[in-house]
């Protein structure tokens, strides 16, 4: 019996490689909320924060918050074949399933953009919850527990940045963080993720074992 029953994965970050894409538009969407630009290599600097620290480093309105992921996710829709899952995401999926494992994605991006860049990938998604907002997050991982049908002990939830660590200790299930994504793999480790992946063959035997 593997180490978990329901693996929930974040999408941008943790599936899919999605950064250089979000830099690419950041800007633009700076100019158009009103809100300061990224200076030229600042985003390594970023990287090291929370959601929260940037926002508030970036002068972003917390009222524009929903009208600008509504855009994001817009951009997202139309990014095409900008943003490609991470190498070896959809084996690890495919092996995660076989070792009888329910894979579920909850994201803040939209489930047709996702679908998209997941391919046949798609397939070993058993449940999708998305867009969540910000910090929403733990509600719907609540959530795709019931509908699992799978216990808090033998959920994990996977991400790439700190709040989504925060978010699987809101609903009280382990929380694992993969080091390749938006925030660095040092702040991750500084908050003490249960499970911390550098890649996804550490992800399968941890989670198998």
């Amino acid at each position: 019996m593997p180490a978990f029953s329901l693996a929930i994965f974040d999408y941008d970050g943790t599936l899919a490689d999605s950064f250089p894409w979000f830099c690419s538009v950041l800007n633009q969407t700076a100019r158009q909320f009103g809100f300061r630009e990224v200076a030229e290599g600042e985003a390594e600097e970023l990287r090291a924060l929370e959601s929260r620290e940037i926002m508030a480093r970036l002068g972003v309105p917390l009222w524009k918050l929903p009208a600008i992921a509504m855009h994001m996710r817009r951009l997202s829709a139309e990014a095409g074949d900008a943003v490609r899952l991470f190498p070896g995401a959809e084996s690890m999926l495919a092996r995660l399933v076989a070792s009888d494992v329910t894979v579920a994605i909850v994201s803040s991006n939209g489930e047709d953009a996702i679908r998209r860049t997941l391919g046949q990938a798609a397939g070993h998604v058993s449940h999708f919850s998305c867009g969540a907002s910000l910090w929403g997050k733990s509600a719907k991982f609540k959530a795709v527990i019931g509908r699992a049908g799978a216990s808090r002990e033998r959920t994990i939830a996977i991400g790439d940045e700190i709040r989504d660590i925060e978010a699987a200790r809101r609903a009280g299930i382990a929380a694992g963080a993969v080091t390749f994504g938006y925030n660095s793999a040092a702040s991750l480790r500084a908050r003490g993720p249960d499970l911390i992946f550098d890649a996804y063959g550490e992800l399968l035997a941890k989670l198998t074992a």
